[in-house]
Formats: C-alpha cells, sequence, structure tokens
C-alpha cells in the first residue's frame, strides 16, 4: 500500500466515538482508473488539507492524475445534525470515502404487456443517475429530514446483518414521506436513493430505482388492478435476487394504490380498490424479507390511506413548507447559480443568516444586500419549495429581460415576483 496511506492512517485515527466525516468522489464518465489508485490520491489531498469548514468541495488538483480521473472531491453532509458549519479537524474523524461514476443513460420504460393494451407501469433507472447529481444539496430542510432518512436506513442494514429476529423486533422497510404538494416529496426519494447508492457502493455495485405509475395499474377492466400490482412486484424481485444491487422502490401518491378499505366497503370506492390494496400490502410483506430493498411512498392526503398500510411504514416523516430560515438558504443557492453563470454580475459576497446573527442583523455596507434577501425570505414564507426555486426564474422573465443585472437589481424583481406570486394565489382561491 503506498506510503500516503499508512500517513494518513496514523493521522486520522480510528476512533469509535469521532464522529465519521463522508468523502465523495465523483470519477470522470470516461475514467477507467482503479479504484484503489484514486483512492490513494484522494487521501494525499485530505492530508494537505486537514483543517476544513463544514461541507466542502475541490473541483481542480495540483495532482496530474486526479485532474485526469477525477471530476470533484466533496465533504459532504457535515451539517446535516450541526445548525452551523464548525471547523473540522479531519485527524480526529475517522474517513469514510465514497467513489462512483455517474450513469448517463437516463430512466427507461417498465411495460406490463396485455392482451389489449401495453401498460407503462414504471420508470426505471440505474443509480447514481446523472439526472439526479446534487439534488441532494439542493433539498432544504428545517428538521434534521436527511440524517434521519440516512440513519433509518443504516439500522435497517445493520438489524439485517446482525440477524435481529424480525418476529422480535419488527421493521418493514417502508418509507412514507407526507404533506402538502410541491414541498419536495418525491424529489427527497430520488435524491436519497442516489445519496444511499453512493454511500454504499461498497458493498453494492449499484442502485437501482423503480417509480412506479400507480395510476396506469388501474385497469379499465374489472377485476385486473390486482393482477396489475402483483406482475409489477414480480418484476421488482426479479432486481431484487441481484444482491449486486441496492433497490428502490417509489410509490409516489401511495394513496391511488392503498385507499382506505373502510370507504371501499361503505361503497364510496369500487371493490377492485380492495383487491388492490390487499395486493400491494402483500407484495410488501413478501420483499421486506430482504435486505437489498427500500420502499419510499410519498402522500399529499394521508388520511385517504389503507391504515394497515401506514402501519408497515416505519417511518412516517411529514414534510411542510419551508421557513423564513430554510428560504434564505434556497434563495441563497439560486443567486450563487446565477452569479455563477454571470446572469446576475458582477459576482457579490452575501452573508449567510448565522452571520447576520453574529452582526446582530446591523445594517452596513456588507450587510445590506443580505439583510434585503432575509426580508424577501420573510414575505416568502407560505409558498412550497417547487414554486421558491421557479420565482429567480419569473423575477428575470418578468422584470429584467437582459443578459446580465446586478445583485440589487435582482433582488428588486424577486421581491416583485414573490408579491406577485401571492397575488395569483389569491385569485385563484377566489374561484375553488
Amino acid at each position: 500500500m503506498d506510503e500516503a496511506v499508512g500517513d494518513l492512517k496514523q493521522a486520522l485515527p480510528c476512533v469509535a466515538e469521532s464522529p465519521a466525516v463522508h468523502v465523495e468522489v465523483l470519477q470522470r464518465s470516461g475514467s477507467t482508473a482503479k479504484k484503489e489508485d484514486i483512492k490513494t490520491s484522494v487521501y494525499k489531498l485530505l492530508n494537505r488539507h486537514n483543517i476544513v469548514f463544514g461541507d466542502y468541495v475541490w473541483t481542480e488538483f495540483d495532482d496530474p492524475f486526479l485532474t485526469r480521473n477525477v471530476q470533484s472531491v466533496s465533504i459532504v453532509d457535515t451539517e446535516l445534525k450541526a445548525k452551523d458549519p464548525q471547523p473540522i479537524d479531519l485527524s480526529a474523524c475517522t474517513i469514510a470515502l465514497h467513489i462512483f461514476q455517474l450513469n448517463e443513460e437516463g430512466p427507461s420504460s417498465e411495460n406490463l404487456g396485455e392482451e389489449t393494451e401495453n401498460i407503462i407501469a414504471a420508470s426505471h433507472w440505474v443509480l447514481p443517475a446523472a439526472e439526479f447529481h446534487g439534488l441532494w444539496d439542493s433539498l432544504v430542510y428545517d428538521v434534521e429530514v436527511k440524517s434521519h432518512l440516512l440513519d433509518y436506513v443504516m439500522t435497517t442494514l445493520l438489524f439485517s446483518d446482525k440477524n435481529v429476529d424480525s418476529n422480535l423486533i419488527t421493521w418493514n422497510r417502508v418509507v412514507l414521506l407526507h404533506g402538502p404538494p410541491g414541498t419536495g416529496k418525491t424529489s427527497l426519494c430520488k435524491a436519497l436513493a442516489q445519496k444511499l447508492t453512493i454511500r454504499l457502493s461498497s458493498r453494492y455495485r449499484y442502485g437501482q430505482l423503480i417509480e412506479i405509475n400507480s395510476h396506469s395499474l388501474f385497469s379499465k377492466w374489472f377485476s385486473e388492478s390486482g393482477k396489475l400490482v402483483t406482475k409489477m412486484f414480480q418484476k421488482i424481485q426479479d432486481l431484487i435476487d441481484d444482491k449486486e444491487a441496492l433497490v428502490f422502490v417509489l410509490i409516489d401518491e401511495v394513496e391511488s394504490l392503498t385507499a382506505a378499505r373502510n370507504a371501499c366497503r361503505a361503497g364510496a370506492e369500487p371493490s377492485d380498490a380492495i383487491r388492490v390494496v390487499n395486493a400491494v400490502l402483500t407484495q410488501i410483506d413478501m420483499i421486506k424479507r430482504h435486505s437489498n430493498v427500500v420502499i419510499l411512498t410519498t402522500s399529499n392526503i394521508t388520511e385517504k390511506i389503507d391504515v394497515a398500510f401506514v402501519d408497515r411504514a416505519d417511518i412516517k416523516q411529514y414534510i411542510g413548507p419551508p421557513s423564513a430560515a430554510a428560504i434564505f438558504k434556497i434563495y441563497l443557492s439560486c443567486l450563487e447559480e446565477l452569479m455563477k453563470c454571470q446572469i446576475i454580475y458582477p459576482r457579490q459576497q452575501l452573508l449567510t443568516l448565522r452571520e447576520l446573527e453574529m452582526i446582530g442583523f446591523i445594517e452596513n455596507n456588507v450587510s445590506k444586500l443580505s439583510l434585503l434577501l432575509s426580508e424577501i425570505s420573510r414575505k416568502s414564507e407560505g409558498l412550497s419549495g417547487r414554486v421558491l426555486r421557479k420565482l429567480p426564474f419569473l423575477a428575470h422573465a418578468l422584470y429584467i429581460q437582459a443578459p446580465s443585472v446586478t445583485i440589487e437589481g435582482f433582488l428588486q424583481a424577486l421581491s416583485l415576483a414573490v408579491d406577485k406570486q401571492f397575488e395569483e394565489k389569491k385569485k385563484l382561491s377566489t374561484y375553488m
């Protein structure tokens, strides 16, 4: 083993109490370099940079080998459980290194051929997918949602590895994210699948994400829907049988497949819906025995979900609209992107909320723009994450329409776009 690795092992002792620092290494798509060689070079890089402040990304390297073979080296997820970025001494931490390449092929369709029609039952990605790169970091929450979900899956693997008796302690590998539309539930499921595929790359060679098209599984032919659900899960079982793959089953708007059976029996829903619910529950009970599968579900209206399905969910996580603090972070990331692309020009440094707190929110030449952004964030409360991510585009389209704009001009436009969004919401509500 290279001498540098030995040096790093001495510099970074394996202390059980010390936190693990996760380092994600994105290998270039055309690179054929061995992971061990990349690992050695990355350890050399980390040896030269012992102290980092929160998450950090290298995209340029002094080492020609890294330049040829690596797109980025990222210290990630240090802020999931810490509200404020803290200096991290890598020599006091255990380093968990994850080397991966992105699959750029895009999704394929899973078809269920019937005598009368060909039903597109699901979309299928091989992970990690280029389409989901950066999605995890773009999702901002006020509570420790992301760290809780990561911890949950790691615990399911630990319990499986240790052969914990599932008759004594039960877990079903089912996650239910619920809340109003537009809060990022589906995006979080996809980002979680991508993150876990990278995090567990030493254990599983790749990930599989199957997003079930719930509505397509309801056949126009009486009593066929339950059979279609069973057929879909048989395809999923084939993927699970590959023990080198970590399989994620995403059921968006799960209430459409698991409508409460009490309502069905009362005659409010067709009896075919009962067969669908029974089929879904049966299939979940069958695949939960496998250690390489996680079922991710979302719902906008949890009161319509069958109680037996809700009981099977190990985690029931509410995802609500972002607070002013979360909105500030979302806007800040949008502004950084527009400055990087020189749509906002010239580049100006904005203070974080933590930095504004440290100076007591006093206005001066350095803090003026950040305080304006904080004010816009406060008046944006009540808007969904989906809308917030659109607002910078709408601000430019409606109020700027120029190749570049100063940050002062852009913030004025953003403020107007927020006002307009609330006006439109008010008008829409009068028709509903």
